[in-house]
């Protein structure tokens, strides 16, 4: 009993891991997205583009799984007021 895992806790601590990851993606990805835009006044290299898709397909994979396994994130205070 002492070295028993609790599935409940252990789904609980993947899910707060899952979205901590999925903040981080999103930042990356925004900033990829930000990236591309001040540079694409001039020729847009395919790498920032290429590496702009690949953030938002990592975020949207981790969405859909956080989704799946019914994961809830933390709203931010300052985005809704009453």
């Amino acid at each position: 009993m002492l070295f028993k895992n609790d599935p409940q806790r252990m789904r609980k601590i993947g899910n707060r891991q899952l979205m901590q990851l999925i903040y981080v993606t999103k930042d990356s990805w925004n900033q990829a997205r930000e990236t591309e835009q001040a540079v694409y006044e001039g020729h847009v290299d395919s790498e920032l583009t290429d590496r702009t898709k690949l953030q938002e397909c990592k975020y949207m994979y981790l969405y859909q799984w956080a989704r799946k396994r019914k994961a809830h994130g933390h709203l931010n205070d300052g985005v809704i007021q009453h």
